[in-house]
């Protein structure tokens, strides 16, 4: 499995800078301050390129899920928002190995060896026997480990990647989740005991927000690539907090922020806006 950490090559939706021109026009200036190699996706129908795109498992291979995500498909006014992740790859000279899984990748945190998805897995995939649906996983991802975690109750995406995030591959960065109700807290405790790993806890601050849609204060949504994190900021006391715990926690990687309140306000931040992967030294683009 290729880590957020190994990546070198950044693609955005090109359908980002048409919805948040602002939001666009300061990730731009910022990618290219620190020098990040990035480009435009073509024939993208939505912002949230991580989740449509496929998960990249080593240098050549890159593993097509099926993006038919219930919150979406539920919803016939959201048909025409689902990306052909095929015709984008065709245009960016991808090729895929096809998985008979669904599987957004917002739901695939991932290190070296390692994966975190929540249990939104079954549910997506009713028809799938869950030890085979788990076997499959691992041979898909070519990974030694695969953690389960409760996916966060009004989440309507039940992704992973704006719960935890991996340091290494002992370590993990959590939200706090003092504020959620009990027995979310309970569940959530123990699957973080079940894994082994060791964890820090992260700011976290959506309960100001209008409705659970927003993702409003959780900066776990950050983007990671080689010796870089561009976090999100929101204006709010937590900002600060977050960034000074990110600095400890990631020492050798350079920090950025970047005011995310407008894609956040729809529900994702940056994360869900990227598809960083690694590509050869020798190309500028796969």
């Amino acid at each position: 499995m290729i880590a957020d950490r190994e990546t070198n090559f950044l693609y955005l939706a090109g359908s980002l800078p048409v919805k948040y021109p602002d939001f666009f026009a300061r990730l731009e200036n910022s990618l290219n301050d620190i020098g990040l190699n990035w480009a435009l996706l073509p024939k993208t129908k939505d912002v949230w390129a991580v989740d449509y795109m496929p998960v990249q498992v080593n240098i050549n291979t890159f593993v097509d899920f099926i993006y038919q995500p219930s919150y979406l498909t539920r919803y016939k006014k959201y048909a025409n928002t689902i990306t052909d992740a095929d015709a984008v790859c065709s245009e960016v000279g991808i090729n895929t190995v096809k998985a008979d899984i669904i599987l957004d990748g917002g739901n695939v945190t991932r290190c070296k060896n390692s994966v975190i998805v929540t249990d939104r897995i079954f549910k997506d995939n009713p028809c799938y026997e869950r030890k085979k649906l788990i076997k499959t996983l691992y041979e898909f991802l070519e990974v030694e480990k695969l953690y389960l975690i409760p996916e966060q109750p009004g989440d309507f995406t039940g992704h992973s990647d704006g719960m935890i995030r991996f340091v290494d591959e002992n370590t993990v960065v959590i939200n706090d989740y003092a504020r959620e109700n009990q027995r979310f807290q309970s569940a959530f405790d123990i699957a973080i005991h079940n894994t082994g790993l060791d964890y820090v806890k992260l700011a976290y601050n959506p309960y100001d927000n209008k409705s659970n849609d927003q993702a409003n204060g959780d900066y776990i949504n950050f983007l990671q690539m080689e010796n870089t994190l561009v976090v999100p900021t929101f204006g709010i006391r937590e900002d600060d907090i977050a960034i000074r715990c990110l600095e400890t926690i990631y020492p050798q990687q350079k920090i950025v922020t970047i005011e995310s309140n407008e894609v956040a306000n729809d529900g994702g931040v940056l994360n869900c806006i990227s598809w960083n992967i690694k590509i050869s030294p020798d190309s500028s683009t796969p």
